[in-house]
């Protein structure tokens, strides 16, 4: 078309004057405006005009040779049929750049894109006020000075499909019935920082921002994820999703399937977050299943089996049903041979090196084109236990000539003379995991079968066996899986942990597995919060530990009762006390909630600090106790005073002897804990830390260098006060100013055992080596 016509034919399509000469003389963009006018023109009860500026965006923005150019005829219907419009427009048109000359897979595009999502008022109005809530220590603190900039694009992240004119009048409402009218403070200028200052102020924020993953990182919104109703999963035939509706009442139903091979990890709870609270919170509600995927009896356990319902439950999920695999195995038989009996299976005798070979250079097996009978006693005869292990497979008759490897003929079935630990000795073959987890999948029922991202590749093969025996299929969705700074969370890799001794078993609180954490005093609400707070991408990132770290810490600071402790005892006398003088003191359970109570210390002539509390030289920044400068008691009203200081023959300070002031006339600068020395409880503190030196030893090859020889430091003994005594096995204390601590299994009647569950915040004098 030249440029003449091409301007004429967009004057008449909708464009205006200047648009319409601008691109009538520019080739490129004239030819693909022409293009996808011409495709939306073609579609039935088109209104081109109404859609100009939606048609014209997919035009300029898809002109080739960008790589979505290919798919332009295709979003030009769904912008036709309503399906796309200016809310998920960008978001379309930026998958299919990166889908370029993949194949296009609709269900996965109208998921990632919000096809058919439509967010209620009700909806905008509570991911608005969880936004507010998030912020509202500062808002109220900054009111209208807050740049409202940073709420909008926060609720804009968590409520990607909401239109965005409805958006900002809902934060706008918000705000003002949060903040009221404007005062005539609010519209004074904020005084301007000297450039200098603010330059600095601004590098001591990111510097912290960099060096912290605390309360602002802990404040993410996570996005609202909503996934097709369960009547939307297209099938093969329309009756398997009616009889499918019909068995679950249209519910949705979830799995969490892990395999018997190991413990829970840390990223097991993000699985579990997701697949146990998302049918709960969709609008026809649902349920889970807790499914063992037990195929491979050389590797499983009955220990792993009853380790992992417990660690379930105590994660506080409480499925439906707890579910084998295994005890289908006769059905699947039944599948295999079904499979062979429509050509889509055969029996194969390559090594397995010759089936990888093969795979990979898309090179046939010589046992491919049997026939169905020949087959049939074959695979019967591998049942019957004729073959030794690795001398016949049953593979599945797909594609080897597909470019996407899991369609090159997965393996079926395998030889195993090894008893099951759940199915026992009935069976010397089992299925695959390729095989099974899609047909279980299907006996269950399961509406949503959403699994990590590198599963992604094996939708194709999901869906080509379920359609390939005529039975229902599952919505296949993959989620990026959860990696953590500081861990390894590869089952192979935490197995030679174990095996070898470099940790004491799979509950070592250095372990990151979920009964390693509990060991540790982790309570399973700060991981659920940890999980709530990262939310679901299908971006793969790595999250700071130091986050889970804060969630901990959000939740032990309201949940635990203080107590005091002192690690590195220094002794101190107090020569103005008789050797006899005791003193009770109150000490609040909890300073935040009166209503829990208090717990009485004593105080006698001699007591134990911290040998970090005192130095022999007065250093700017200390608060604390030096031979210049007293330091107050917590929780006793007093302050002491050093008068003279005795050392060891080699110089170390091994005892300081001091006056108490039970009424200073002036404040002290600083407080430190302190414990009676003759009623005290002796105990053993174990100082556990990162497993690892580096950020990131799952990159490693040699991890096992990157060890940290450091990670447990056992102090015995340490001193604490006598309100803990009587707690029990998994209770959590702080020992204040020096972090959260949990009472560990190893304690005994004799002597209590603490492990550190996670540090406070400190600063660089709690953290000085020099106690001088």
């Amino acid at each position: 078309m030249d440029e003449k016509s091409a301007k004429e034919y967009f004057l008449n399509c909708g464009l205006s004057e200047r648009q319409a000469d601008e691109n009538s003389k520019n080739a490129k963009v004239k030819d693909s405006l022409v293009f996808v006018f011409q495709e939306a023109e073609r579609i039935p009860g088109a209104d081109v005009k109404s859609l100009v500026n939606l048609i014209y965006t997919v035009g300029s923005k898809l002109r080739p040779p960008s790589p979505g150019a290919a798919h332009r005829a295709l979003l030009v219907k769904y912008v036709v049929e309503a399906k796309v419009g200016k809310v998920n427009l960008d978001a379309a048109i930026e998958y299919l750049v990166k889908l370029a000359a993949d194949p296009f897979d609709a269900a996965d595009f109208e998921l990632q894109c919000g096809v058919g999502v439509v967010l209620s008022s009700d909806d905008i109005r509570r991911g608005v006020a969880a936004v507010l809530d998030a912020e509202k220590a500062a808002l109220v603190e900054q009111r209208y000075a807050y740049p409202v900039g940073k709420l909008l694009a926060a609720a804009r992240g968590a409520l990607k499909w909401a239109d965005s004119g409805a958006l900002k009048d809902e934060l706008d409402a918000q705000l003002a019935q949060l903040l009221g009218p404007k005062t005539a403070a609010d519209s004074e200028p904020k005084p301007k920082q000297p450039k200098a200052a603010a330059a600095a102020d601004k590098k001591k924020a990111t510097t912290a921002a960099a060096a912290d993953a605390g309360p602002a990182a802990a404040k993410e919104v996570k996005e609202i994820i909503r996934f097709p109703d369960p009547s939307e999963n297209k099938q093969l035939r329309p009756e398997l999703l009616s009889k499918h509706l019909e068995a679950t009442g249209g519910k949705v139903v979830c799995r969490f399937p892990p395999e018997p091979n190991g413990y829970l990890h840390i990223g097991h709870a993000k699985a579990m977050n997701l697949n146990f609270n998302y049918p709960k919170q969709a609008p026809t509600g649902g349920y889970t299943y807790l499914r063992f995927d037990d195929t491979n009896p050389e590797a499983e356990k009955d220990e792993y089996f009853k380790g992992i319902i417990e660690d379930v439950r105590w994660m506080g999920y409480e499925p439906k049903e707890v579910t084998y695999s295994s005890d289908h195995f006769e059905q699947l038989y039944e599948w295999a041979l079904e499979l062979i009996r429509r050509g889509k299976a055969y029996v194969c005798h390559q090594t397995p090196e010759q089936v990888a070979e093969g795979r990979e250079k898309k090179i046939n097996s010589p046992w491919r084109d049997r026939s169905i009978d020949e087959n049939l006693r074959e695979f019967e005869a591998m049942r019957a236990g004729k073959y030794e292990e690795g001398a016949a497979t049953l593979r599945m008759k797909m594609d080897m000539q597909n470019d996407n490897p899991c369609m090159r003929d997965l393996m079926a079935y395998r030889i195993k003379y090894t008893p099951h630990p759940h199915a026992g000795d009935k069976w010397c073959i089992y299925p695959s995991y390729d095989y099974t987890h899609c047909l279980i999948d299907s006996i269950e029922n399961i509406s949503h079968s959403l699994c990590t991202l590198e599963f992604n590749v094996r939708r194709e093969s999901y869906y080509w066996l379920m359609d390939a025996l005529g039975l229902y299929k599952s919505l296949v969705w993959e989620y990026s899986r959860l990696n953590l700074t500081n861990l390894v969370l590869s089952k192979r890799r935490l197995i030679k942990l174990v095996h070898d001794g470099y940790v004491r078993g799979w509950d070592d609180p250095r372990m990151p597995t979920i009964r390693g954490f509990r060991r540790r005093g982790y309570p399973a609400s700060a991981i659920n919060a940890f999980c709530d707070k990262i939310g679901v991408t299908r971006n793969e990132n790595v999250i700071d530990f130091r986050l889970l770290e804060e969630c901990c810490r959000e939740e032990l600071d309201l949940r635990a009762p203080r107590a005091m402790c002192v690690q590195a005892p220094l002794k101190v006398t107090l020569i103005n006390v008789a050797d006899n003088g005791v003193t009770e003191h109150s000490v609040p359970n909890h300073p935040k909630f009166p209503e829990r109570g208090s717990h009485v210390v004593t105080l006698s002539n001699t007591i134990y600090i911290e040998q970090t509390d005192f130095r022999l030289d007065d250093v700017k920044g200390f608060k604390r106790l030096t031979p210049k400068q007293p330091v107050g008691l917590l929780h006793a009203g007093a302050a002491i005073r050093v008068v003279d200081v005795l050392r060891s023959a080699a110089g170390d300070v091994v005892e300081l002897r001091g006056e108490i002031d039970w009424a200073p006339k002036e404040k002290p600068k600083g407080f430190v804990h302190w414990v009676d020395a003759k009623n005290s409880l002796a105990i053993e503190v174990r100082l556990y830390s990162n497993l690892f030196k580096s950020m990131h030893p799952a990159s490693l090859d040699d991890y096992l260098a990157d060890l940290n020889p450091h990670s447990l430091q056992v102090v015995d003994p340490a001193y604490v006060d006598r309100s803990v005594a009587a707690l029990a096995v998994g209770t959590q204390v702080q020992f204040e100013r020096l972090g959260f601590f949990v009472v560990d299994p190893d304690s005994s009647s004799e002597k209590q055992v603490w492990n550190r569950v996670v540090g406070l915040k400190e600063s660089k004098w709690e953290t000085a080596k020099d106690g001088n």
